[in-house]
């Protein structure tokens, strides 16, 4: 498979309960270091909130995540953020609840539905996107197989990202993971190409 979900624009929720208000930020992410600066700026912008959970899923088949409880119980804020994000099938996405407490304790299966509830808001209010795995092709050839090249191009409606001509033809082009070998394959047998 050559594709994944995420989500398109940054996306809210909000849920309310016992006076406590949970506040779901969903954004997309590529890096950790993406996902640090968002957790900064929340954590700036609401300084008085007693908790920042999270959780996020990276990677094309979401090998990478993490889930936060920030002080809560454990399982019980950062896991249900997680298991949304998974519900909706989703990578490459972060989601933040921050909890303002209002005094009155909602056990264990009480903050589960809330950051539950919260996130799932935010993930529902967004936009989701498939996204399609490339890779990136550079190779090399003379005029005589420039409209071989030519072809393929049109053939398989491929994305040029760069080209350039002088005593050769330089070209790269972005490639869906679904196709990847048989263009190689294809571009190879074009006896004036030489692949870099």
């Amino acid at each position: 498979m050559d594709t994944f979900l995420t989500i398109k624009e940054p996306s809210e929720g909000e849920y309310k309960e016992k006076g406590s208000k949970f506040l779901a930020f969903a954004f997309q992410v590529r890096t950790e270091d993406e996902i640090k600066e968002r957790l900064e700026e929340l954590r700036k912008k609401y300084y008085d909130a007693r908790h920042h959970c999270y959780a996020y899923q990276l990677g094309q088949n979401g090998e990478l995540w993490r889930a936060n409880d920030d002080g809560e119980p454990n399982h019980s804020a950062g896991t249900p953020i997680l298991n949304q994000i998974k519900s909706f099938n989703l990578t490459d996405v972060l989601v933040v609840v921050i909890r303002y407490f209002g005094g009155t304790k909602l056990g264990v299966s009480g903050l589960i539905n809330a950051y539950k509830t919260s996130t799932h808001e935010a993930l529902e209010n967004a936009e989701i996107e498939q996204k399609i795995i490339t890779k990136t092709v550079s190779f090399s050839f003379d005029y005589l197989g420039m409209n071989d090249v030519m072809k393929l191009i049109k053939d398989y409606n491929l994305e040029i990202i760069n080209q350039e001509f002088t005593n050769t033809c330089q070209m790269k082009l972005s490639l869906r993971l679904a196709i990847l070998e048989e263009v190689e394959a294809k571009l190879n047998n074009i006896k004036e190409v030489k692949m870099d």
